[in-house]
């Protein structure tokens, strides 16, 4: 039988479109239950406790509000009583669910063991996307996946039916194309362990991406905390067409905001443009804003969003969205914290890089560019997919550039690559065709899963050091990322102009203008693709691999061997002495960019993400020394001796020295990985100071018992070199926007001092006094029983 709300919502159509019209009252929809997912059958979408936080905090600002506020205030712990200020305060909020990708679940999941709570408090999922390595195909690597990483997948498995949380298999898909089909719905709060979990903002929804002891908080029931963001509006006018894609939308503000302009704002996309988007293309959008530092990005719910959900089985979830559709739309009037305007109609086709994902380029120019900064133009390889554009319309774009080559005689110049974002989008681009054509064309189609694009790439063409290009339709370019090559150039752009680059095998190719020369000797151009944005028959579900959580999980046992090299139970921090900090060596100034990738690689290290002491071999060993330009270079300040970043920390632990980092602009950017964290607290680092943090690596830094600090004066960074010893005083009076002193000790006897700002508010200094944000919660549960 169909959900009472469907049923309410067609009576009332049916009623509308008579000659007398009735009332059918919303309050007999609100009593209507639907749920979150097919999956949870008694997990209900709760729209009328958004409502009435909405009302209550829209009485209390009496202004109008963006949709992102709605969201994010709809869900606050007290909305009474809440201190509300965008960019200043800090929110306890309570999210309606929680999503891990496996590299990452391991760590959270080995904390929520910690916690000793015996299930979890929200809905929550795990997803295997991350462990499979790129080497041969999709069946191939999918069964040496399951081979090597056996001891993990069971202990994720184990894990979530003994705590309630449903297990995605390996080769289910990418995590945030699972969300998307499955669990993102209009006005959710959703935080995910991965920084592109934004892509949820595609079907309506806040998706925030977090470290693991944030999803830890939530599934432990705890409200959890954000600091209240501000937002960006981007008004998007005139209609997507020809050769312009959603990518090209946040590729154009990735190169107008920077990698750190959206740092502590949610970016909200509104305007007439809007419904020329797709809903997948509204995800695409969402995900990438992960690469301008924004907390999330988020459309309004439209009837591309309503389409979707149809053809993905939850037509009950639009229609309870048709009902409080002005809750999942901004109120007119609203006022946003700064505007950008882009008009799609005069939109041209973007690249991005190499190196850095916001060095924007019309796809015109990028040919001209690349051979003025020596950058190599021959494509050695195109990889489309990634959890950024996997979904069936990018597919039939990409498929449809793919027809018109084969059309005339031609195959990819350059090697390439499809990765399906799941299980379901497989299927359907198998039995209707488009894998077909894709490998025809030269293309190797890959497992459902991140691949490529996080480093799982088992790459044989070049050496590492050899300089090349490649190109992709992936969200980050970072040095190294995907092959673990500092030479490899890197180019993000669109899936359809990354198919034609490869067919092309050049950055000199423009598909608008240029032409190819078929096999028959004539010239051709290609034509701008169209697709369908959905399947016209329903959507091929594949191969079931979903694992749901028992009902009671209490028997099941979580096998943690201790002489495993893949997992480690974890031991809780120290807690702070009630001491200042003083004397503490620089493990590393940092030069430039240090992202995540920098200071946790990724790539081969991830099969060392469950075990916290192996995986701490890698810390920093991408970060370039300020003292000789070198990566994983560093001087001992004991011994004089330059040697490996790890190495030279674990040394000072075993003196019991702490140590610290200085750092640059933006540090942390990139992935919510909380390894980056985990593993300077291991292995003895206490503060981490720098001139701006990444939002999510300043959280992560802060729940492990760091200190994240900035310079008040950036110029200060200058001040401080590697040779130097640090003092931080005045933490017995540690407060909410109290700076605090750094005294810094010169190798000559002279000294200086500098102050450092933080943003840390009352709670978070209970978690630098615990040791940890997890030893707090433990405090307070044992002060409660």
């Amino acid at each position: 039988m169909a959900p009472y709300c469907v049923l309410a919502a067609r009576l009332r159509h049916a009623l509308n479109s008579g000659v007398r019209r009735y009332h059918v009252a919303p309050v007999l929809c609100q009593r209507a239950k639907v749920a979150m997912s097919h999956f949870e059958p008694n997990e209900y979408i709760n729209y009328e406790k958004l409502e009435k936080n909405i009302n209550i905090v829209r009485k209390r600002l009496d202004r109008p509000l963006t949709l992102s506020e709605k969201i994010v205030y709809g869900h606050l712990d007290d909305p009474a009583k809440q201190e509300i200020e965008r960019g200043k305060t800090y929110l306890r909020l309570r999210p309606d669910r929680v999503a891990m990708q496996d590299a990452t679940a391991q760590m959270a999941m080995l904390q929520f063991i910690s916690s000793g709570l015996p299930k979890v408090a929200v809905p929550s999922t795990i997803h295997c996307d991350h462990l499979i390595e790129a080497q041969s195909g999709g069946e191939k690597d999918l069964q040496r996946a399951k081979e090597i990483n056996q001891e993990v997948y069971n202990f994720l498995s184990t894990a979530g039916a003994k705590y309630g949380v449903g297990f995605w298999k390996p080769g289910s898909g990418i995590i945030h194309q699972i969300i998307l089909e499955n669990y993102s719905y209009p006005g959710v709060m959703l935080i995910g362990t991965d920084s592109h979990t934004p892509n949820g903002g595609g079907l309506g929804g806040i998706c925030i991406g977090v470290g693991g002891a944030d999803a830890v908080d939530v599934m432990a029931g705890i409200p959890w905390e954000l600091k209240c963001p501000k937002v960006i509006g981007v008004k998007l006018t005139g209609k997507l067409s020809g050769w312009t894609s959603p990518k090209d939308v946040i590729l154009k503000v990735a190169g107008i905001l920077t990698v750190k302009g959206g740092t502590g704002a949610i970016i909200e996309y509104h305007g007439p443009g809007v419904d020329s988007i797709s809903c997948t293309g509204m995800a695409t959008i969402c995900n990438m804003g992960a690469e301008i530092g924004a907390t999330t990005s988020i459309f309004p719910y439209n009837e591309r969003m309503k389409k979707y959900l149809g053809k993905t089985g939850r037509a009950d979830i639009a229609a309870l969205a048709d009902e409080f559709r002005q809750h999942l739309v901004p109120d007119s009037g609203c006022q946003y914290d700064q505007v950008i305007e882009i008009n799609l109609s005069e939109l041209k086709p973007h690249i991005n890089g190499p190196f850095t994902p916001d060095l924007a380029h019309p796809v015109s120019d990028i040919g001209a560019v690349a051979e003025k900064e020596g950058w190599p133009v021959d494509i050695r390889v195109g990889l489309i997919g990634s959890c950024t554009n996997s979904s069936y319309e990018d597919m039939g774009r990409s498929a449809a550039v793919a027809k018109q080559a084969l059309a005339h005689g031609l195959k990819c110049k350059s090697k390439f690559t499809i990765t399906p974002g799941s299980e379901q989008i497989r299927a359907t681009i198998e039995r209707d065709g488009y894998a077909k054509v894709l490998r025809e064309v030269g293309g190797l189609v890959l497992a459902n899963a991140c691949g490529p694009c996080i480093g799982q790439w088992d790459r044989k063409d070049i050496k590492k050091g050899e300089k090349n290009t490649i190109v992709t339709s992936y969200n980050r370019n970072f040095t190294g990322r995907n092959d673990a090559n500092p030479e490899t150039h890197a180019f993000v752009t669109s899936p359809e102009i990354v198919t034609a680059l490869s067919i092309a095998g050049t950055l000199k190719f423009n598909p608008e203008t240029d032409y190819l020369t078929g096999a028959d000797g004539k010239k051709f151009k290609l034509e701008a693709p169209d697709a369908d944005e959905l399947p016209k028959l329903e959507f091929d579900p594949g191969q079931d691999t979903y694992q749901y959580p028992p009902k009671d999980g209490s028997g099941q046992h979580v096998d943690v061997s201790p002489t495993s090299q893949r997992l480690q139970l974890l031991e809780p921090f120290d807690k702070w002495d009630g001491k200042d900090l003083e004397d503490m060596l620089i493990l590393i100034k940092v030069k430039g960019k240090c992202t995540t990738d920098h200071i946790s690689a990724a790539g081969p290290w991830l099969k060392f993400r469950g075990h916290l002491d192996n995986i701490s071999n890698n810390l920093l060993i991408g970060a370039i020394n300020i003292e000789n330009g070198k990566a994983n270079s560093v001087r001992n300040a004991l011994t004089q001796e330059f040697g490996p970043v790890p190495d030279t920390a674990r040394y000072y632990k075993k003196m019991g020295i702490k140590w610290a980092v200085v750092g640059d602009e933006n540090y942390g950017e990139g992935s919510s990985r909380e390894h980056a964290a985990l593993e300077p607290r291991h292995l003895g680092g206490r503060v981490i100071i720098t001139k701006s943090f990444a939002r999510i690596h300043e959280t992560n830094l802060k729940k492990q018992g760091l200190l994240p600090l900035t310079f008040a004066d950036p110029a200060d960074y200058n001040k401080i070199h590697p040779v130097d010893k640090l003092s931080i005083v005045g933490l017995k009076d540690f407060a909410p926007g109290k700076p605090l002193k750094c005294i810094i000790k010169h190798p000559n006897g002279s000294q200086e001092t500098i102050m450092l700002n933080h943003t840390f508010n009352e709670s978070q200094i209970e978690w630098f006094q615990a040791g940890s944000a997890l030893n707090r919660m433990k405090e307070l549960q044992q002060k409660s029983s």
